[in-house]
């Protein structure tokens, strides 16, 4: 919300010397957060005055450009310091020349001479243009920096406040520059703050001073008038409908009007949307202005039919939803309630009499309208947080009066179907604002503020019955009102306190265990990433994903923030291949990238129920809603593309590949105390031939390896790049948590080497689980050292070296045992696969 400082001063008397830095610090203190104040026009400094306009010549140039050669009276004093004489020497005023056409011969016009300085440090300098010597410059809204508008230059009127304006003069002041602009963040709770009105009246509120209100009246109930209306759905509890006549199309915007507008934020249009979007800002109430020779029939508030249009002002053709509020007539949709009104029936300049609507909308369903059709406005953000109810017939008069002054409008007899709903009440114990905030408040002081925010208070004894006034629908339960209380004590006035520190078991095992599974994979090299979790179907096929995989069991959501990835992640793998095309693209070719996060795989059960918000859900629909959530394990996935270690003093480039890929699973398992087995395994999006299994217990939790080719071009990542998911909730399952730590022997090792010859299809990993199936008790590792295949092992056969560590807790092994040991294991590895030793 944007608060031009002059506007707030015509609605409350600030004290002399009330600085605006004074302002926006009680403002963000009580009310909401003032993020910056910005100054209109503070960069323009020098000699800017008022000019009149003697001549204009048009002079067309051989760029198709015609300019205009211009004299312009900018007093006696200022114009014999310029370059023009007349015939007898007398000062002929400046000599300028303007690119604009939109003024007459006697304007008034804004011209910097030289010497000004405009914003962005433009400097004004005589200088030689278009075969002239340009005086000076008459100066457009933009050029001035109080406002974007550059279509043509400012045209003043010949007085102000019935004070004539005389060339020389400082424009400056006639513009009302420099002024300061609030930038208010309204939160959502106090949207009777998105307009002058609320924020004069919470500022007198503070500050003691007084308001009184333009906008206040006691509820209109039902007129009769001229313009047929029919309310068709409770979300419009009120609706007026004026007709304004005989106005002159030909009318400008006042200045006064067009600058607070434009300093507001909005843009000027014409006099009757200027005055429409002026009165909105002014009171929080949004209007609509319909041309009156383009309504047929009575005006009806109903909802959308099935396969309606409407066309609105935007000129966008829009297929409207039957919960679509709508404003009609004979014709159909003339307007999208609360949201924007329909090009059929919109003002043009040729437009003299008009319809002026003021209505009163449900919040969530104009909310709804202007989310499911992207198309919020200023009227429906003031709609969404709520808008006093008894002000739309105030307003609507407000705006045909100022129809009437400044565009000659003849104002009729209103239209108001419906009446205003009657505020909640509510009663709280005066002592709630005190307990609740922690600081001292007595009865009398909670009565004072309340009292002062327009509340009806009653006591009764201890109780307060309370009744917020209709710009408060904010104001609901005892909660509410502490929090009101505590908003114009001032939040300095709230000690901090931290919260009690209740006894507590620290973290859980499953806690630890992710923190020190996630630290290993960090410690091993690679860099963690958050990527968003949402997918689309283009990246299921990317992956290479059958029909029936579980990866396909997707939840869809109501409301996606993009069209092409409407369901919720199933894979950790396609926002990760997303993070490495984006890097790709930066030229960070060599990356090892990983994430830990939930996926959401659909178990296919009926939607969620929505439970009232009025009181708690009841046992069975909390247990709806647990059995409608999806299955959501939480998954740990990497990513390796290009070197693992670059060319340098060290050696040769080393290329990521699939061992990389392993060791991110065997470093988070070994970091919980798990070791990992691997088996071959067949799923996308790995290669068929070059994917490990990860296994725990038995069970599959996870694949590694090399991605398939065609995962790699559809998906842009470089050819051989490898990838990890695992299931990190299982491995934390299957991890032991007993706190125990295992005995240390304090005798020395024994270490026995074999080499085992087998047919080249049997995995390395299932000889070494033979390998430890068969050694026993006093194997304390093996780990497999050296694959080789050659002419010394025969065809189709592969010989695998092992490392075998033995070692007892109560004694030193003797040669003896350890050989025992390992003939043991070497006869279990016989057994399975006819391993042989190789001599």
């Amino acid at each position: 919300m944007r608060v031009p400082m002059s506007w707030l001063k015509a609605m409350i008397d600030l004290p002399e010397g009330t600085a605006t830095s004074d302002v926006a610090a009680l403002i963000t203190e009580h009310t909401a957060a003032v993020e910056r104040i910005e100054v209109i026009g503070g960069e323009v400094s020098g000699p800017v005055v008022v000019g009149r306009v003697v001549s204009a010549e048009p002079q067309p140039q051989k760029n198709g450009k015609t300019i205009m050669w211009c004299r312009v009276d900018v007093g006696a004093e200022l114009n014999a310091q310029g370059h023009a004489k007349n015939a007898d020497g007398a000062d002929a005023g400046r000599g300028i020349v303007c690119g604009a056409h939109n003024f007459a011969v006697g304007d008034l016009v804004v011209v910097a001479l030289p010497g000004a300085e405009l914003p962005g440090g433009f400097a004004i300098s005589a200088r030689k243009t278009y075969g002239h010597m340009s005086d000076g410059m008459i100066c457009a809204s933009d050029e001035l920096g109080t406002g974007t508008d550059h279509t043509g230059i400012i045209v003043l009127p010949e007085s102000i406040d019935g004070r004539p304006l005389d060339p020389g003069e400082d424009a400056r002041q006639i513009l009302g520059i420099p002024e300061d602009v609030l930038e208010i963040d309204v939160t959502p709770d106090i949207g009777y703050c998105m307009s002058i009105r609320g924020i004069a009246r919470e500022l007198a509120q503070v500050m003691g001073i007084h308001f009184s209100d333009p906008y206040r009246e006691a509820p209109v109930g039902p007129v009769e008038g001229p313009v047929q209306v029919r309310i068709d759905d409770p979300a419009c509890s009120q609706f007026v409908a004026l007709p304004v006549t005989g106005l002159d199309p030909r009318a400008t915007t006042p200045s006064y009007i067009a600058d607070r507008v434009a300093r507001a934020g909005m843009r000027p249009i014409n006099l009757a949307v200027d005055v429409t979007n002026y009165v909105m800002i002014e009171s929080g109430q949004p209007l609509h202005a319909y041309d009156q020779d383009k309504v047929s029939g009575a005006i009806v508030v109903r909802r959308a039919a099935e396969g309606e249009h409407l066309v609105t002002l935007d000129d966008t053709d829009r297929t409207l939803d039957p919960d679509d509020l709508l404003i009609t007539d004979d014709s159909g949709p003339i307007g999208l309630a609360g949201v924007m009104g329909g090009a059929a029936t919109e003002m043009t300049g040729e437009s003299t009499s008009i319809i002026l609507e003021g209505a009163h909308f449900e919040g969530t369903a104009v909310a709804r309208s202007y989310r499911r059709h992207r198309l919020g406005s200023e009227a429906s953000r003031r709609f969404e947080r709520g808008v006093d109810p008894v002000c739309a017939h105030t307003a609507v008069i407000r705006a045909a009066e100022l129809l009437k002054l400044h565009g000659g409008a003849r104002i009729g007899t209103p239209t108001i179907v419906g009446e205003v709903a009657a505020m909640p009440q509510c009663h709280i114990s005066s002592d709630l604002p005190g307990r609740i905030l922690g600081i001292p408040v007595t009865r009398e002081k909670v009565i004072e503020i309340l009292s002062a925010s327009r509340v009806q208070v009653t006591a009764l004894g201890d109780t307060l019955s309370l009744v917020p006034p209709t710009w408060r629908p904010d104001l609901v339960d005892p909660y509410d009102y502490v929090e009101e209380v505590g908003r114009k004590l001032g939040f300095d006035q709230i000690e901090p306190a931290e919260p009690p520190v209740t006894a507590g078991t620290g973290l859980t095992a499953a806690q630890r265990g992710r923190r020190a599974a996630l630290a290993a994979v960090a410690g091993a090299g690679f860099v963690e990433v958050i990527s968003l979790p949402f997918i689309g179907d283009a990246e299921l096929d990317a992956m290479g994903l059958p029909p029936d995989d579980d990866r396909r069991r997707t939840v869809a959501l109501a409301n996606p923030l993009d069209d092409t990835r409407r369901y919720l992640r199933t894979s950790l793998l396609p926002g990760l291949f997303q993070a490495v095309t984006r890097n790709l693209s930066r030229s960070q070719d060599d990356l090892a990238l990983f994430e830990c996060g939930t996926i959401f795989l659909s178990t296919g059960s009926a939607p969620a129920p929505r439970p009232s918000v009025e009181h708690r859900p009841s046992d069975e629909e909390l247990d709806a809603i647990s059995a409608s959530l999806p299955d959501q394990p939480r998954m740990l996935a990497g990513v390796l593309t290009g070197d693992w270690r670059p060319q340098g003093w060290r050696g040769e480039a080393r290329a990521a590949d699939w061992t990389h890929a392993v060791m991110l699973a065997t470093e988070a398992a070994a970091a919980v105390g798990l070791r990992l087995e691997r088996r071959s395994e067949q799923r996308a999006p790995w290669h068929p031939g070059r994917c490990a299994g990860l296994v725990v217990e038995g069970e599959l939790i996870g694949c590694a390896g090399e991605l398939h080719p065609q995962v790699c071009k559809a998906a842009g990542l470089p050819a051989r790049s490898c990838a990890v998911e695992l299931d990190l909730d299982a491995l934390l399952a299957a991890a032991p948590h007993t706190g125990e730590i295992s005995q240390l022997s304090g005798f020395p090792v024994a270490k026995e080497d074999v080499a085992l010859v087998v047919e080249e299809s049997v995995p390395s990993e299932s000889v070494r689980q033979a390998l430890i199936l068969g050694a026993g008790p006093l194997l304390e590792s093996v780990e497999l050292f050296d694959v080789y295949t050659g002419s010394q092992v025969g065809q189709g056969h592969k010989s695998l070296a092992f490392n075998l560590r033995l070692r007892a807790l109560d004694r030193t092994l003797t040669d003896a045992d350890a050989a025992r040991a390992r003939d043991a294991a070497v006869g279990e590895a016989t057994r399975q696969f006819g391993a042989e030793l190789r001599s």
